[in-house]
């Protein structure tokens, strides 16, 4: 059974920062390109970043400079450290696995920003 389990979210003043964690359990990590999402209310579930099973990475634009997404296959761990948070990356933010060209989701965390 595939379990994906995010931590670390929270609230936080703009310009902050937050690292949020995920626990990843019942796959092939090593082989899962692994990647954090994020929706916000109204809106439609983005892509923020991503990192492949060789170490890859591609953010959103909107989080360049900003986020880091790194993995310790190690651990299954995938994390994202997220510096200059700003308002408007207030979202539920959802950790993904893709193996086999199947998705896994986590149950979500909250972050938000006050400005």
């Amino acid at each position: 059974q595939v379990r994906l389990v995010e931590s670390g979210g929270g609230l936080v003043q703009a310009g902050g920062s937050l690292r949020l964690s995920c626990a990843a359990s019942g796959i092939i990590f090593r082989l899962s390109a692994m990647g954090w999402y994020r929706q916000a209310p109204g809106k439609q579930r983005e892509l923020v970043a991503d990192i492949t099973n060789g170490g890859s990475t591609r953010y959103v634009d909107s989080v360049k400079g900003r986020f880091t997404i790194s993995r310790d296959n190690a651990k299954n761990m995938v994390y994202l450290q997220m510096n200059s948070l700003k308002p408007e990356d207030t979202a539920v933010y959802y950790c993904n696995a893709n193996i086999i060209a199947k998705d896994y989701w986590g149950q979500g965390t909250q972050v938000t920003v006050s400005s």
